[in-house]
């Protein structure tokens, strides 16, 4: 009599749903926001107009031709002429490329300065908080415009050639923007360093130059992107402003800045729009995109706007 086999039940493999990363997820999140999305598509079109606008000119950047100076729109001069009688596109696009180029620079040096002295404080505390926050206190405490202005004749009266200036000016700006930057890593820090996560390094015995630039500054990206995007916007205002009262970048080297400078009597005012107009309106609608990006990625990496 044969006996009876035992039944087998094969277990069926449930395939596992994946969760998005953390950058999907405010990807999904930053493309429901109208506002933010039109901000970006206008800053890469400004980076492409600004950077790689230049090539296709047929105008030389200091090519001066005062037959043709004062100029207004037409088919040959999409936006005129200045006072030499050159074309104001073409110095357009090079000053966005170097009020940009200020802007990011800047932004970067800002980040890099902050982010390390922050956490360094913050996981340190003790003395080596007391000294950096105590120096970013002092900082603060003086308006910035006001120390860049001083800084900005400081460099006209040493007359420092123009190729010069515009490092310079990176280093300023990034000078006076780390202080808040460092204070907004070291609160995350002080909170970051009581995590479980934290305790794990401990027992693993890494190093401290480990815990800070491979667990803890990581954990930070979120907050520093969204201020990155502030501070460009920011040091874009700064160095127009710089230009424009003469102390930042000087001509003939192009800026937003130093174009409507060169627009400041009544009578280009009146008669001649198309003089400060367009640097005026790039400063504008750059610093506005700008803000509202950085508004957007705001509420995308918020975990409370989650729904």
């Amino acid at each position: 009599m044969e006996t009876a086999k035992p039944l087998i039940y094969k277990k069926k493999k449930v395939a596992k749903a994946k969760s998005p990363s953390l950058w999907k997820q405010t990807y999904r999140r930053l493309k429901k926001n109208k506002l933010a999305m039109a901000s970006l598509i206008f800053l890469v079109f400004m980076l492409l107009l600004s950077f790689i606008g230049p090539h296709f000119s047929p105008y030389i950047l200091d090519r001066t031709d005062i037959a043709y100076a004062n100029q207004p729109p037409s088919s040959s001069h999409w936006l005129g002429t200045d006072n030499y009688g050159r074309d104001v596109l073409t110095r357009l696009m090079m000053a966005g490329q170097i009020s940009l180029t200020i802007g990011l620079a800047s932004m970067v040096l800002s980040i890099v300065i902050g982010s390390f002295l922050g956490a360094v404080s913050g996981f340190y505390r003790g003395i080596v908080d007391m000294i950096i926050m105590r120096l970013a206190d002092i900082l603060m405490s003086i308006p910035g415009l006001p120390l860049l202005l001083i800084m900005g004749a400081i460099l006209s009266e040493w007359k420092v050639p123009s190729e010069y200036r515009l490092y310079i000016i990176m280093i300023m700006l990034s000078f006076v923007g780390w202080p808040a930057l460092a204070r907004l890593v070291r609160g995350q820090i002080l909170s970051l360093r009581e995590q479980p996560f934290m305790q794990a390094t401990e027992v693993l015995g890494l190093s401290d130059r480990r815990k800070i630039f491979y667990h803890l500054i990581p954990n930070t990206l979120p907050l520093l992107l969204v201020v990155a995007t502030l501070n460009v916007a920011g040091a874009i205002l700064s160095e127009s402003a710089l230009s424009f009262l003469g102390l930042g970048v000087v001509p003939p080297t192009p800026s937003w800045g130093n174009m409507m400078d060169a627009a400041n009597n009544f009578i280009d005012f009146r008669k001649r729009p198309w003089l400060w107009i367009p640097p005026g309106s790039a400063i504008f609608l750059t610093v506005v995109s700008i803000n509202l990006l950085g508004d957007g990625l705001r509420d995308a990496l918020d975990p409370k706007m989650k729904r």
